[in-house]
Parts: structure tokens; sequence; C-alpha cells
């Protein structure tokens, strides 16, 4: 069954569409991820023109994210305050983005330039996650001495930055310059990529300003929610780019999807979903390492510039 899309002008199956979103819905429930960073490759290769899949998954993004944001808000599962700066970082680094994505894309550089950034950012992410999977899994088949844990005494670089302030609901006393600076990273790889972030998001929440377990999915969500929805603006005013017929056909896929996947999730291990999510990321990057170093079958285009104008 062919449908139109408008903004990328081209006719795709409207069920080809909605396996995409529940496979992508299948793989965030299973591994408790966004799915941005995988739903954005898998659109260009199914022929979605890159500006066209990066800014109409960020619609995608903001539809699925909001279901789980409101249900960690009415728990109260959510630092409000620190979410605030990370969401001021975010939008900033939103406008950042949206403005290198039309310059890129002005000067026909974007279609490289989101190949070349899938291929080192998911390399990179997916390295490590298998790096270290692998470390867990053997050391949990090994009996020894739990890893040593910081002590109170002990202060990260977090803690000798100015701008301190207090975050009540995390229990920290840092300075918001971090926070901010996250939340602006964050917000660029979004309007590049097209990608929510949050798999990045909540290990530099942990691991760098150390939030409580109990509030940082929350906080993570709420950012991902309102700097999603600003690019996806951004993307729909400056670049023309969002497609509200391909995110909705992806939205309905990624929905149902999800079911699955959050009950097919409870049958395996975190350390052995994390090396699979591992193997599916690097798969990604190396498709995108294909297709730049393969030359294509056509490698001439013709494109019409204008009414009455030649070429």
């Amino acid at each position: 069954m062919p449908i139109y899309l408008p903004i990328a002008e081209l006719s795709v199956d409207l069920f080809f569409l909605i396996g995409i979103g529940a496979a992508i819905g299948f793989i965030s429930g299973l591994f408790g991820v966004g799915g941005g960073f995988l739903l954005t490759p898998l659109l260009l290769f199914s022929g979605i023109p890159a500006p066209v899949a990066v800014a109409s998954v960020t619609g995608q993004v903001v539809a699925s994210s909001t279901s789980g944001a409101l249900s960690y808000l009415r728990r109260g599962a959510i630092d409000l305050k620190l979410g605030a700066f990370l969401v001021f970082g975010g939008i900033f680094g939103s406008f950042v983005g949206v403005w290198i994505f039309g310059m890129l894309r002005a000067v026909g550089q974007l279609d490289l330039f989101i190949s070349l950034g899938y291929l080192i950012f998911l390399g990179a992410i997916g390295t490590l996650m298998m790096t270290e999977s692998i470390r867990s899994i053997l050391k949990s088949r090994k009996a020894g001495p739990p890893p040593p844990r910081r002590l109170p005494g002990q202060h990260s670089w977090v803690q000798v930055l100015p701008l301190r302030m207090r975050f009540k609901k995390s229990k920290l006393y840092i300075s918001v310059i971090p926070v901010m600076m996250i939340g602006f990273s964050i917000g660029i790889i979004g309007a590049l990529l097209g990608i929510g972030g949050g798999f990045i998001l909540v290990p530099a929440l942990v691991y760098i300003l150390r939030v409580p377990g109990s509030v940082v999915i929350g906080t993570s969500l709420l950012h991902l929610l309102a700097v999603m929805a600003m690019t996806c603006m951004l993307h729909a005013i400056q670049t023309q780019s969002v497609d509200i017929l391909l995110a909705f056909c992806l939205m309905v896929g990624s929905v149902a999807g999800a079911q699955f996947g959050a009950s097919a999730g409870q049958h395996l291990k975190g350390d052995q979903l994390r090396a699979l999510l591992a193997l599916i990321v690097l798969g990604v990057a190396l498709r995108f390492a294909l297709t730049l170093f393969i030359a294509p079958a056509d490698p001439f285009s013709i494109s019409v510039v204008g009414f009455g104008e030649t070429l």
C-alpha cells in the first residue's frame, strides 16, 4: 500500500514504514533506549533523503517520549531544577545544530557529514559498549571482591567549578556549567543526526554529575522531550524538512513494537542486552562505512534547479 510523502517527495509502502517503526520500538523496549540513533540510519538506507530523515525522526522521538516523561513526572522522579538547566543548554545547542544543518545543506555536504558522523559516533559507542559488556560478563563469571567505590571525601573535577548551585531533588551541590554544557552537546547532536541522545545523557548524568538513579531516567526524558520538540519546530520552520506523515507512520509502529520489546527484555540479562545492542550499533556503523567506501552504481544525478533554467 504505497503512500506519498509530501516533504520527502517520494512514495513508500505504508506497511514498510510501520514495520520499521515497530522494529525500532521493539529495540527501544528491549534495550531501554530511544532508538533514534538506529531509526535515522534505517530511513537513510531505505532511500529517504537525509534532511527529511533527520528532521522527521525528531517528531517521532517527541511523540514516543511524551508518555514516559509524564509517567515519571507523576511519580515525582524528575529533578525539575536540574532538568531546567539541561533543557536551557539543550535548546541553545539545538539552535546551533539546526544552523550548522542548514549551512551543510546549502553547500551540499549534509549527506557526507551525516554518514561520517554516524560512522564515527556509532563505531565509538558500539566499541565501548561491547568492551564494557564483555568485561562485565567475564567478571560475573569470576568470584572476586566488588569494585572500589568513591569515598565520601573524594570529589570529581565538577566540584571545583564556579557557579555552584544546590539541587535538592538530586541531593547535589555542583556547578551549573557542566550541566548546561552536557545539555548543549546533546542538543547539537540531536539536531544534526536526529537522535535524542538519551543513551549518552544518562551515563553523563550518572558518571560525571553523580545524579542518583531514582531521578536520572525521568530527568533525561524531560530533556529529551523539550529539546527534541524545539529541534522539530526549528527544522520545520528553518529547513522545512519535517514530514509529518512519515513521523506519524513511524510513531504508530514504534508504540506497538515497544510493548513486545519490553516483554522480551525481561528474559535476558543486562550484560547480554548490552552486548547484543553493541552488535547492532556496530552493524549499522559498518553499513555506513560501506556506503562511504564503495562506489555507487550511479555516480551521477540530474536535478531541476529552477523553472526555465538550463543545466
